[in-house]
């Protein structure tokens, strides 16, 4: 019962050597074995077999077992692997990526190899604690009818080593899982605005959205227990069309997915990337969104884009685009004394003429465009540099125009201009004590 049926070489070369004494009808030695006969019996080529005659048909390891080879497909590649695997980054499918952004042609294998034989690069993790297990039932909805946001926030090092911070927005469909994720300098109101107004144009608007306790989404809770939805929002409610569901704090049952997902953006997108400015940024986090939604997910057991497409987009509405929600995309902005605009961090000149005004701002990509307080006129554009300074604009400090009368008749009168007085002399230079003393005698 125990007896083990091998198909090894040893077995193999006993077994026919043990065939061939039964046919002679004598025990054979090394040298009486006839190696094209136990050739045909093995179908072990005969250079084989005369090899392994030499150690008494036992075979031996290969000379190189264990060696590598100096230069394998990894190799000049190592050493930005070094720089993910030290900034904790040890995800093979995103150290992939970004290898293969540097033109990496291999495989996943080798990478996964080379990280299990580099760990001792990886910063050590704090020790968490056990986990509690499942303390309750997810919260399911039907296709199209809810959306999942929140904010996320990333410190980013500039060139100088300085740091700041930097806010992502996230919106996921809790259906389907489609998600849309965008970044923000902070995580005010009107970027609240402007994000949810990107992602409903990316997935349609649901009937409702399901978000925690922001303070520019709800003020407080009346004494019913019914939410005082902040007045700014609840009109950007109205005008949009959907509803908002408060949901408990710490309780990822209801809102798990939007978290799952900012950590799945800090831990897969952001991990190891670099970027020029932001606008960069939102441009890579697009196309990863759209790679990521056209990629297989396990939990719905479908591809995210095509379950929207086919099933969410039937109860979403389209985001229709009217003039009411220019106001939310372009916030409002009140122009300086000395003629500049803040946005963003960066102040943007204005035609020195409209100091005091009040005018409307709205960015797309590297273009700022800044309006009349109710659009009619557009007053200045600025070609975004991202630097620190601030940007003037042609003309900002230019006369106005006003009028103006010219001679109509040939000027005659002249009259001469001489020079200013040299000042440079001492002050006593002004009193002449020599003819002071001539008068007293």
């Amino acid at each position: 019962m125990n007896e083990r049926n091998g198909n090894d070489l040893c077995t193999i070369i006993a077994q026919a050597i043990s065939e061939m004494e039964a046919e002679q009808g004598k025990s054979l030695s090394i040298d009486e074995i006839n190696l094209a006969d136990l050739e045909r019996r093995t179908g072990i080529t005969r250079a084989r077999l005369r090899r392994l005659k030499n150690n008494n048909f036992k075979p031996m390891p290969h000379g190189r077992t264990g060696q590598h080879a100096e230069i394998t497909v990894l190799s000049g590649f190592t050493g930005a692997l070094d720089n993910l695997l030290r900034q904790g980054v040890t995800n093979s499918a995103v150290c992939l990526e970004r290898l293969q952004d540097l033109g990496y042609s291999g495989g996943q294998t080798q990478i996964k190899i080379y990280i299990s034989e580099h760990r001792d690069l990886v910063p050590a993790k704090r020790q968490m604690i056990d986990p509690q297990g499942n303390r309750g039932f997810r919260y399911h909805t039907g296709p199209g009818e809810a959306y999942q946001m929140d904010w996320g926030f990333i410190t980013v090092y500039d060139e100088d080593g300085r740091n700041y911070r930097v806010s992502c927005f996230a919106m996921i469909c809790h259906h389907c899982g489609k998600c849309y994720v965008e970044f923000f300098p902070n995580a005010k109101q009107e970027n609240l605005f402007i994000g949810m107004l990107h992602a409903f144009a990316f997935m349609g608007v649901p009937k409702y959205i399901l978000t925690d306790n922001m303070k520019s989404v709800v003020i407080r809770r009346d004494f019913e227990g019914f939410p005082v939805w902040q007045p700014d929002y609840e009109s950007f409610m109205n005008t949009v069309g959907f509803r908002t569901k408060l949901c408990k704090p710490r309780h990822p049952f209801t809102k798990g997915k939007v978290e799952r997902l900012i950590r799945f953006v800090k831990d897969n997108f952001l991990a190891g990337r670099t970027f020029w400015n932001l606008t960069d940024l939102n441009n890579q986090a697009f196309e990863w969104c759209e790679k990521h939604n056209n990629r297989y997910h396990r939990e719905v057991d479908d591809i995210p884009d095509y379950l929207h497409t086919s099933g969410c987009m039937a109860v979403a509405v389209p985001l229709v685009e009217s003039r009411e929600l220019l106001f939310y995309l372009c916030p409002p902005r009140k122009i300086s004394f000395d003629g500049f605009v803040n946005y963003e961090g960066r102040r943007f000149g204005v035609p020195f003429r409209y100091a005091g005004h009040d005018v409307r701002v709205c960015r797309q990509r590297e273009t700022l465009y800044i309006y009349s307080a109710d659009f009619n006129e557009l007053l200045v554009t600025h070609e975004i540099n991202w630097g620190k300074r601030d940007q003037y604009c042609a003309g900002q400090f230019a006369e106005p125009e006003v009028p103006e009368e010219l001679p109509t008749a040939p000027v005659t009168t002249r009259v001469q201009m001489l020079a200013r007085p040299d000042d440079s002399q001492l002050g006593f230079d002004k009193f002449n004590f020599d003819e002071e003393d001539l008068t007293d005698d």
